[in-house]
Parts: C-alpha cells; sequence; structure tokens
C-alpha cells in the first residue's frame, strides 16, 4: 500500500489516477502547463464544467500541492490566479503523455 496525503492507494497507478484522475483536472493540468490562469479564464476553456465541480476540482488539486492558488486582495475585485507548483510540473510529462495518446487516437479513429 502507498500512502499520499493520508489516503491509501493499493499501486503507485492507482495513486497517480487519484491525483489526476476524473474529467476535468488533467484538462487543468494541460490549461496551467506553461500559464498562470485566473479562474475565469479557466472557466472559459471548460464551458461544460459546473463552477461547482471547478471549484472542487482546483481545490483538491491545490490540497494535493499539485497548483497554488494565489490570491490579490489589493483592491477590489479579488483577483486570483492559479499556476502549477514545482510538484506539480514533474506532471507536465504524464499530462502530455496523455495528450499525445489521445491525438494517435484520434488521427488513427480508434473506436
Amino acid at each position: 500500500m502507498y500512502t499520499f496525503n493520508k489516503k491509501e492507494y493499493p499501486c503507485c497507478t492507482s495513486l497517480v489516477m487519484g491525483i489526476i484522475g476524473g474529467k476535468w483536472k488533467a484538462v487543468i493540468l494541460y490549461s496551467l502547463k506553461y500559464n498562470t490562469l485566473r479562474y475565469n479564464e479557466l472557466r472559459k476553456m471548460m464551458p461544460t464544467a459546473t463552477e461547482r465541480t471547478l471549484s472542487l476540482q482546483l481545490k483538491t488539486l491545490e490540497n494535493d500541492g499539485i497548483i497554488k492558488r494565489k490570491v490579490y486582495a489589493s483592491k477590489p475585485p479579488l483577483k486570483v490566479e492559479y499556476s502549477l507548483t514545482e510538484f506539480g510540473k514533474t506532471l507536465v510529462p504524464v499530462i502530455q503523455s496523455l495528450v499525445d495518446w489521445g491525438n494517435y487516437v484520434i488521427e488513427n479513429k480508434l473506436d
């Protein structure tokens, strides 16, 4: 068994999927691959994700140390930016591999 953030996983693969699995986490990570983005910018990239779902996914990724949230409260309106942490940047090759494989499936019409 492997433990990460007080959760147990039977193998390394399940640990990775526990961190990046789900419909929107990989999209969020891909969007933040080289960019720092505001919440609304992320929201526009995922128009079919509900605000609640996006907020929960961002919070989970932040709690796992994958992304960081920076709040600028100097003047209204409140400005919040998201970016990958150094730990999160280690996932870039994993996310890129998923993108490459998805492109392979699309190009070869494997359905």
